[in-house]
């Protein structure tokens, strides 16, 4: 199915220099809106500032993440971190409701998972999770913000690992998420485009927004 015309759409700028996450070259570049609590009832408590943008090599990715208590205790890769605290990034090519995409998260301490998803449904008993898959060339990192215990996270996608054989094509399904589980309160699950359920379920594809890569 094509895209639901009342989900969002960004452009996505073309630039350089965004592989180191402290680099200035971030700071030109535009964030998407706030996010949206999962269930689409209004604006995440704790939020989430993403910017995204492109070069001839990957597709970059940064969260900017205020929290009040930012903590995590896995440490490998592929460990369970959507059980605690971390940021995500859900990718298909093309605009239509994909059923096979990419999934990247990392926590705020650094610790990366990332997967491939079959999802024929958006049924939770029909989805199938490859946690085995790793991709090639994936850069990631994490760290500490400048206020009280806020945090970043930063993905260099590489279109080789996601679009293999050319250049990468303009439109994609996407979408940005958040899972945000303070010890001291209620968890808050939160996006660019929200899934509209609840219990929250991120793996609703036809809720994904729209991507397109601007020219050079």
């Amino acid at each position: 199915m094509i895209p639901s015309p009342d989900l969002p759409r960004w452009h996505v700028p073309h630039s350089q220099g965004l592989a180191d996450p402290a680099s200035p070259a971030w700071d030109a570049i535009p964030s998407l809106p706030p996010f949206l609590l999962a269930d689409g009832s209004g604006s995440a408590v704790q939020q989430t500032r993403v910017r995204v943008a492109w070069d001839d090599e990957a597709l970059h990715v940064r969260f900017d993440c205020e929290d009040r208590d930012a903590w995590g205790t896995f440490e490998r890769r592929d460990d369970p971190i959507y059980e605690e605290e971390a940021v995500e990034v859900f990718l298909a090519a093309g605009t239509v409701d994909p059923v096979d995409y990419f999934e990247f998260e990392v926590s705020p301490r650094g610790v990366l998972w990332d997967g491939l998803i079959h999802n024929p449904t958006s049924r939770r008993a029909e989805r199938v999770t490859d946690k085995s898959w790793d991709c090639p060339g994936l850069r990631w990192a994490a760290g500490r913000g400048l206020a009280r215990e806020d945090w970043w996270g930063a993905f260099a996608i590489p279109w080789r690992g996601i679009a293999p054989g050319g250049p990468p094509p303009r439109l994609w399904r996407a979408n940005f998420y958040r899972i945000e589980r303070p010890r001291d309160g209620e968890p808050e699950f939160s996006g660019w485009s929200p899934t509209l359920t609840r219990p929250a379920d991120f793996h609703q594809p036809a809720r994904f927004g729209v991507l397109e890569l601007s020219s050079r």
